[in-house]
């Protein structure tokens, strides 16, 4: 790190060397310097335009072969169930190319990504790929001057560059399904977090209701949490509703096995009594019991899209914005659509 630019970022900010390092380190936190202070040093940063030497500095620590550092923002939170898919494909993508990168893993509190001000100094990363960006982390990140090279996961962006699907048609296609399968009465579990993917996608299957004349009022919309448990509660919940659906649609595979869970151990019979579709085509989906029918979310192949990506961005071959949206396809198994409905 270049120590006279520190001096002269700290003569600028009117603090200490030692106080710019903190901060630039990210430890501002810990040594409890207040958002002022850390406000002020990153002003004098960003007009400085200050790029720390990540290099040169992991050189001078340790001496070891210095490797490009890709850094993996996850929020922590259930949805750390899809990371292994996600790290399991970045792992061939490193071995393909020689592991010529180091992978850092970061969580973060969803809705809190402002904390993190290395996308701001730069200095821990070479390159960033977000995911599970809430509302709130993509209104700051929209606005936020990040210094480093960025990919948006499961997220549009015309900043940054982002692989995608198209929730609002996969939620689409799924009250398809139902409407194809004779269904007039269906219900809808939704995971209370903040995030655009699963507004659209609820957004979707709703409209898709309206457009092939199916019924889904308030009381057969239910929220609870993005895990097993909370698939449990709001299949109790959706057991006792005055009408009960024939079709629900659980916008995560983690509530959906909860609620065949809870399903079984009412009686209800699925698929006879109730039909259920998932989203995301999680590995346990395949051996729950019955096996769950569910979107395919293509994690793998958009990991290795969002690491091509993030290098291309490194080596300056890409130019943001820049997105690719991959398609989405029907697991279809045993809890519906895996044979003619009786009704």
């Amino acid at each position: 790190m270049n120590i006279a630019s520190i001096k002269e970022i700290a003569e600028l900010a009117n603090v200490s060397s030692s106080t710019v390092s903190i901060i630039l380190n990210g430890k501002a936190k810990e040594f409890r310097i207040s958002e002022a202070t850390q406000a002020k040093v990153l002003k004098v940063v960003q007009e400085l335009d200050y790029k720390p030497n990540i290099s040169a500095k992991r050189l001078r620590t340790n001496g070891e072969t210095v490797k490009p550092i890709i850094a993996l923002f996850w929020t922590i939170d259930a949805r750390t169930q899809l990371i292994n898919r996600f790290l399991t494909s970045i792992q061939h993508s490193l071995s393909e190319c020689g592991y010529k990168y180091e992978l850092l893993i970061q969580p973060y509190v969803g809705s809190r990504i402002c904390d993190e001000t290395s996308l701001l100094t730069g200095t821990r990363f070479n390159g960033a790929i977000i995911a599970n960006a809430t509302f709130e982390d993509e209104a700051y990140l929209a606005s936020a001057d990040i210094s480093v090279p960025t990919v948006l996961y499961l997220r549009d962006s015309d900043k940054y560059c982002s692989v995608n699907i198209d929730h609002y048609k996969a939620g689409k296609e799924v009250a398809k399904l139902f409407a194809a399968r004779g269904h007039r009465k269906v219900g809808a579990v939704i995971p209370t977090v903040s995030s655009h993917a699963i507004h659209s996608r609820a957004k979707g299957f709703m409209d898709g209701c309206t457009e092939y004349g199916m019924e889904l009022p308030e009381y057969r919309i239910v929220h609870n949490q993005y895990t097993e448990e909370g698939g449990y509660l709001a299949s109790q919940s959706m057991a006792n509703c005055p009408e009960r659906p024939t079709a629900i649609f659980f916008l995560s595979d983690q509530m959906a096995i909860g609620g065949l869970y809870a399903f079984n151990e009412i009686g209800i019979s699925i698929p006879d009594d109730i039909e259920v579709v998932g989203h995301d085509n999680e590995q346990a989906s395949r051996f729950s019991i019955p096996s769950l029918t569910t979107m395919h979310l293509p994690v793998e192949d958009m990991a290795a899209a969002c690491f091509r990506m993030i290098v291309d961005l490194m080596d300056h071959k890409l130019t943001p914005p820049y997105s690719r949206q991959f398609d989405y396809h029907l697991a279809v198994r045993q809890s519906c659509g895996s044979a003619a409905r009786r009704d």
